[in-house]
């Protein structure tokens, strides 16, 4: 269960923790099954069935599946299982992940690194394992976790929504994680860009002008109409909400795009990028 401690500090996760620790807890008891008969019965300790019913642990999906087995709740402790792992990311990527789901266009310009819905989870662990102060193993592994899984919207199958991304010819260069690491990245980077809903650009280091040196940004254009701009900064964040901010960042993500190459060349691009690596 290691990487799976509660660590609610957020009244949401806590809620969902809540109620689903709440369920498995009145399922066990109609059962007639004490803990350490139920734990014995799905293959887990007494002690580790306590810390989940006190909110201690969160329950992995291995063990929703256990419990929902030898409950017969024929399917509605497993169901339970895509809120849990919710509640395990941090809140500022449940709040992200929400946003891009309401997103019918996402826009993203990066130079410091490849933005993280493009990301391997070799690239992602490495940046995080870079991090100074580090973090402890298991929050490692809960962001490299967090990061995968927003990947799920960039679906091939839906087309929706659709994503434009401008990366800095320096974050193709930059070998994190060494060059095996970055040649997977690179290959990455041209399967998702050959995708028909994703529009994927490059703008290289010898262009005389640049309007994204400020620093990486995004913009997210939601269904209701609504435009959010997002930027990070070490230990800060920013949502853009304003009209008179997120016009701004628009106008030049529009520039950006214009200095960057085209999406064909931009593949291309990548694709003589990754035979040097």
């Amino acid at each position: 269960m290691s990487g799976w401690e509660a660590g609610l500090d957020d009244e949401e996760a806590g809620a969902v923790m809540r109620a689903v620790t709440r369920q498995l807890k009145l399922w066990r008891e109609a059962a007639g099954l004490t803990q350490a008969e139920f734990g014995a019965a799905i293959g887990y300790g007494e002690e580790l069935v306590s810390s989940v019913e006190r909110g201690r642990r969160i329950p992995r999906p291995e063990y929703l599946d256990a419990a929902d087995e030898v409950l017969g709740a024929g399917g509605k402790i497993a169901a339970m299982k895509g809120d849990v792992a919710e509640a395990r990311y941090p809140k500022k990527v449940r709040d992200v992940k929400r946003l891009e789901a309401e997103a019918v266009e996402l826009c993203s310009y990066n130079n410091s690194v490849i933005d993280g819905l493009l990301q391997t989870e070799e690239y992602t662990r490495t940046i995080f394992g870079g991090r100074r102060p580090p973090f402890a193993s298991e929050e490692l592994e809960r962001q490299v976790a967090a990061r995968m899984a927003r990947q799920e919207i960039i679906d091939a199958a839906t087309a929706r929504p659709v994503f434009s991304f401008v990366q800095c010819e320096a974050t193709l260069r930059r070998l994190i994680g060494g060059k095996m690491v970055m040649r997977a990245q690179l290959e990455r980077l041209l399967e998702a860009g050959r995708l028909p809903n994703v529009d994927l650009q490059v703008l290289p280091l010898s262009r005389e002008e640049n309007s994204g040196i400020d620093g990486s940004f995004r913009l997210l254009k939601l269904k209701d109409g609504m435009t959010v701009g997002l930027s990070e900064a070490p230990l800060m964040s920013r949502v853009f909400t304003n009209p008179k901010e997120t016009t701004v960042l628009d106008m030049r993500y529009g520039i950006i795009r214009a200095q960057a190459l085209p999406p064909r060349e931009s593949l291309a691009f990548i694709e003589k990028l990754l035979g040097e690596t």
